[in-house]
């Protein structure tokens, strides 16, 4: 199998999933795939949207102990909670990250699904996974974690694309490096270029997944949509799920 590397899903984390998940769909106009039953043993819930082909994902807590709970309480509620990547060889890339002195934090084995979590702490800013789906290299093809039928849920005549993830740093070099190393893919100007989405590493005073970029097809209508459920709009951004949505 040839080699190869794509962001596959991004992972928000909530307090509660509503009123994140109601505010996404209307706002953005996407649509729920599907509710992950299997997260409830780590004391989570879920939903996740396809946007095209990459999933958006957004787990709450419902007891106490869990890790995305002391996510939130460490973090405020701010910064995205994990990036997770498909790719053909997830346990190599395991080992990689592991000789880094990066540890894994939990494998993942559902058949035909292989996940490798690694510990974020020592990724920095987000967990990292990387995972694999036996006979689907096809990226319209079967994702287990997204659903029977995620495919039919893909909705794009308002959001087209989720593009670019935003990652600050009080050293975004350093970071966008680290990060890098684990990814395998050599940073330009504090980015990782993936064939289907950007990581952009910029300065900030503490080290999270602050920013999701999206190509919608009316920035406009987006923006009005946000300020109608009561969000604060800045230019073309708004705060949603402990992340800014960027619009273009």
């Amino acid at each position: 199998m040839a080699p190869y590397m794509r962001l596959r899903q991004i992972c928000l984390v909530a307090p509660q999933l509503e009123p994140v998940i109601s505010d996404i769909a209307r706002i953005m106009g996407l649509a729920v795939c599907y509710r992950d039953g299997n997260v409830a043993k780590y004391g989570l819930e879920n939903a996740l949207f396809p946007v095209d082909t990459i999933l958006l994902e957004v787990v709450a807590p419902f007891k106490e102990g869990t890790t995305a709970g002391r996510f939130i309480e460490k973090t405020g509620g701010r910064g995205g909670y994990m990036a997770i990547f498909c790719c053909n060889d997830p346990d190599e890339r395991g080992r990689n990250a592991n000789a880094m002195g990066v540890r894994t934090a939990n494998v993942i084995d559902h058949a035909p699904y292989h996940g490798v979590q690694l510990h974020p702490r020592d990724c920095r800013a987000a967990f990292i996974e990387f995972n694999h789906t036996d006979g689907s290299d096809d990226f319209l093809g079967p994702y287990p974690p997204a659903g029977p039928d995620w495919q039919k849920f893909i909705r794009t005549d308002v959001t087209q694309a989720l593009t670019g993830v935003e990652m600050q740093s009080p050293d975004p070099a350093g970071l966008a490096e680290h990060w890098g190393k684990i990814i395998g893919v050599a940073p330009i100007d504090c980015e990782l270029k993936l064939p289907n989405a950007t990581f952009r590493f910029v300065k900030g005073t503490s080290e999270i997944m602050s920013a999701l970029e999206f190509r919608v097809t009316d920035v406009a209508q987006v923006l009005h949509a946000a300020k109608a459920k009561g969000l604060a709009v800045a230019g073309n951004e708004f705060l949603l799920g402990g992340v800014t949505f960027r619009v273009n």
